[in-house]
């Protein structure tokens, strides 16, 4: 049997040989791919491997012949007996692809194929290293969607190897908007000149589908950081999609760790911004208790924390069972900071000065947390305020820069003119109305 394969592979090897001479490029692809055939016929998978790099080495081979080998030797990767002959045949043609630029997508799949294998070993580096050899985005050729699946693997393996750095620089590379194309409108028909770009393979997820899951990634990277804000607009983003919003038993549980993630996150412009779009959402009417919760956020009135954590305790809880898992460990700690924060912006708008005792009451905390919470506000910035210590008054006016105070005085000067010329012209219409009246 092996006498046999070895005569007609040197038979086809001369055939190849003078169709390559000739330039005969269908003819030599014919000949290569019929040489792979036998070999893989034959089960004889070393004769294979050492088949493909002899063809790829020989002088002047066209370079559709060796891009048709290798598509034609990677069907046969799921064929093969065994692991060990697996890895071979996937090195084999990753080495005789390496620095094609005809074969870079292959390539691409290749690697992946074999990441795949080393994360099912349990070598997690090994996988994430061996995928971060190849730069897609760069593809030209590849189509839109494995571009995206390929990059997102990429962060996956990152994030499974708490690489958290590399996992951030990698999803960069993919822009949200990308998401937001319309994949309905027709495909142009690429004029002469331009890369063919390939269809995406079959095991590819649709556009929806790829935002999903990156969403889900970002939301495992802003998780180690506790960046509350992003991880809601993660879930934000997940909720807008058309099949999740279609679907009620996707998005109650999407919107109820959107507006455990909004109470979470610190007060600025944008946690405002998400917020009050969130309560305008006619859908959180179906949550009710949730709906409560947001309005409490926006109500200039002090929240009771005990009352509070009584009421939404047994929600707090349950989040573990749900979609997306806990709210994270220091979840609880953050939930109490933030109603603390909120409650000290609330007095900030109504009070002008109070005594620290007096807040203190306000906030049912002891003047030492008082102290550090107000100082802890004032030093990010969301608040403007002096705490006098000996009197213990804490003094919530913003202190005014001294071009703020001539300017203030210019305008209140340009008013009070303003109302003296107003008053000149009043009294000399009145005298004017007089004389008027006397003269008849």
């Amino acid at each position: 049997m092996a006498g046999n394969l070895d005569a007609a592979i040197e038979s086809l090897l001369n055939v190849e040989k003078q169709m390559r001479l000739a330039g005969d490029v269908a003819g030599t692809k014919n000949a290569v791919i019929e040489i792979v055939k036998l070999c893989y016929e034959a089960r004889a998978w070393k004769t294979l491997n050492d088949q493909i790099v002899l063809l790829s080495k020989r002088r002047g081979q066209l370079k559709q012949a060796v891009t048709a080998m290798v598509q034609q030797a990677m069907q046969y990767i799921d064929e093969t007996p065994d692991i060990e002959s697996r890895i071979e045949l996937i090195k084999t043609l990753n080495n005789v692809s390496a620095g094609k630029i005809y074969v870079e997508i292959e390539r691409a799949r290749l690697i992946k194929k074999l990441a795949k294998i080393k994360e099912e070993q349990g070598h997690i580096a090994e996988a994430a290293d061996l995928m971060q050899e190849i730069a897609v985005e760069t593809f030209g050729a590849m189509a839109k969607t494995e571009k995206i699946a390929f990059i997102l693997e990429q962060v996956r393996l990152c994030l499974d190897r708490q690489d958290y750095v590399r996992a951030q620089i990698l999803s960069r590379k993919i822009s949200p908007r990308v998401f937001e194309a319309d994949t309905s409108k027709e495909k142009k028909k690429p004029k002469e000149g331009d890369n063919v770009v390939e269809e995406a393979p079959a095991d590819i997820p649709s556009l929806s589908e790829l935002k999903r899951i990156y969403y889900e990634l970002m939301i495992r990277y802003h998780s180690h950081n506790n960046d509350y804000l992003e991880i809601c607009r993660s879930y934000k983003a997940i909720y807008e999609i058309p099949s999740v919003k279609a679907d009620a038993s996707q998005w109650i549980p999407l919107l109820r760790k959107i507006s455990w993630y909004l109470v979470l996150s610190p007060h600025d412009p944008m946690q405002s911004s998400l917020l009050n779009s969130t309560l305008e959402d006619k859908n959180l009417s179906e949550i009710p208790k949730f709906r409560l919760l947001l309005k409490q956020l926006i109500t200039m009135e002090v929240i009771q924390w005990t009352a509070l954590w009584e009421t939404y305790r047994d929600e707090f809880e349950n989040e573990k069972a749900m979609l997306g898992g806990s709210l994270g460990d220091k979840a609880a700690e953050d939930l109490k900071q933030r109603i603390i924060e909120h409650n000290i912006l609330v007095v900030s708008k109504y009070y002008s000065k109070i005594t620290l005792k007096r807040l203190a009451e306000l906030l049912c905390l002891s003047l030492q947390e008082v102290e550090k919470h107000l100082s802890d506000m004032v030093v990010s910035k969301s608040l403007a305020a002096k705490i006098d210590r000996p009197m213990g008054v804490v003094c919530f006016q913003a202190p005014k820069d001294s071009n703020d105070i001539l300017n203030s005085w210019s305008m209140n000067l340009e008013k009070l003119l303003d109302l003296v010329e107003k008053s000149c012209h009043q009294i000399h219409k009145e005298t004017m109305v007089h004389k008027a009246a006397l003269k008849v």
